[in-house]
């Protein structure tokens, strides 16, 4: 067995009580991370990132959680930021504590600079944030997704598995799986036909999946990766929302 991969934390970073590391983390200057907060192995926590400061909520306490340890009561505490495996969340980003559930961060993830991940969001595996990208509060954002430079989701948004949306984006409504959606407001322009690829996808299977992509077909019965077939049935399921 190989010997544990220590975190590499800089000396000005504050990594208060209530904060559990896993192996390997580069936690760079000025970085705050409070608790309640689980984090993985192999993060890359870039300089000014804060991480676990209360959700956004004026009712809500507001801890100096850099002074002691979490007491214990959620109310009090928040219910926690959980971050997996092998991110990298670049200088500035914030990502808050949840309010009724754990604010998460999948694996794999790449958080560009100055984003904003508020409290309660879900942020699942593979997703990429690019800079100053903000996710409104009780955001669900799934795998694969893209969310282009400066994009704002509002609070209780939904961004399918696989989607690409366009830079200065204004999402208000659900954007769904491996679809291209730019403006404000937000609008569908195209298929995701370059994530799709990158999913195990050749030129038939993307043409298949189209309609169903564009909200004008059934889900195909075969012919996607086991994987891919797993996600979007997962999203085909999902809870519709009411307009």
């Amino acid at each position: 067995m190989s010997p544990a991969a220590p975190n590499r934390i800089h000396p000005t970073a504050v990594v208060g009580e209530g904060v559990e590391l896993g192996e390997g983390n580069i936690i760079g200057p000025y970085a705050v991370i409070v608790g309640p907060a689980r984090i993985g192995d192999g993060n890359w926590i870039g300089p000014h990132v804060t991480i676990g400061t209360p959700g956004e909520d004026r009712g809500r306490p507001h801890p100096a959680a850099w002074e002691g340890a979490p007491t214990g009561d959620p109310a009090q505490d928040g219910h926690g930021v959980v971050i997996g495996s092998r991110n990298r969340i670049r200088e500035y980003t914030s990502i808050q504590q949840g309010t009724w559930r754990a604010t998460t961060l999948g694996d794999d993830c790449y958080v560009l600079r100055g984003s904003h991940i508020g409290h309660d969001v879900l942020v699942d595996d593979q997703v990429t944030l690019a800079c100053n990208v903000m996710l409104g509060g009780h955001t669900h954002v799934w795998p694969f997704a893209n969310l282009g430079m400066g994009t704002v989701v509002h609070q209780g948004g939904s961004i399918g598995p696989g989607a690409m949306v366009g830079m200065g984006s204004a999402v208000r409504r659900e954007v769904g799986a491996f679809t291209i959606t730019v403006g404000n407001p937000a609008r569908v322009t195209g298929v995701n036909t370059v994530g799709l690829s990158r999913r195990g996808l050749d030129e038939a299977a993307v043409e298949a999946l189209g309609p169903w992509v564009k909200g004008k077909g059934d889900l195909p019965a075969d012919g996607l990766p086991e994987d891919l077939s797993t996600l979007v049935r997962a999203w085909d399921a999902r809870p519709r929302e009411e307009h």
